[in-house]
């Protein structure tokens, strides 16, 4: 499991399966977000162990599952109010963090006084090709 942050009190990370999540409670995360399908790989069937895992260690836990590169506007929305509405701070996850990082920039570009660069450059300090990034943003 790779964590990169992004900005304070948010991180994406790579697959995480349950007993990574003993891992980010330790490192202080109090919320999760994970943004793979169910079904999408042999290992992830679903959510339900990881939740469950989650909610042993009192990890705030939300599903918003995605296919990379389809965010509806719903998707959109429900990362930007997890990102607004839970514990800080958050860990984000797919099989890769790119669909995380994509949802956060979304949101984030739809704040005031959203700086794109500074998310562009976030997304390419944590190994994020940053040009469909700016694309998607563009779009």
């Amino acid at each position: 499991m790779q964590i990169h942050e992004l900005e304070p009190g948010f991180a994406i990370a790579d697959a995480v399966m349950p007993a990574d999540l003993d891992e980010v409670a330790r490192r202080g995360f109090r919320s999760v977000i994970c943004n793979r399908r169910p079904g999408e790989a042999e290992d992830h069937p679903d959510d339900r162990a990881l939740s469950a895992r989650a909610a042993e260690l009192g990890l705030e836990w939300r599903c918003i599952p995605v296919t990379p590169g389809e965010y509806s506007e719903a998707d959109i929305e429900a990362f930007g109010q997890a990102l607004d509405g839970l514990p800080t701070p958050i860990l984000a996850f797919c099989r890769t963090g790119k669909r995380a990082v994509h949802l956060w920039a979304h949101a984030r570009a739809r704040e005031a006084g959203c700086d794109i660069a500074s998310l562009l450059a976030a997304a390419h300090k944590a190994g994020h090709d940053p040009q469909p990034i700016r694309e998607m943003l563009k779009a």
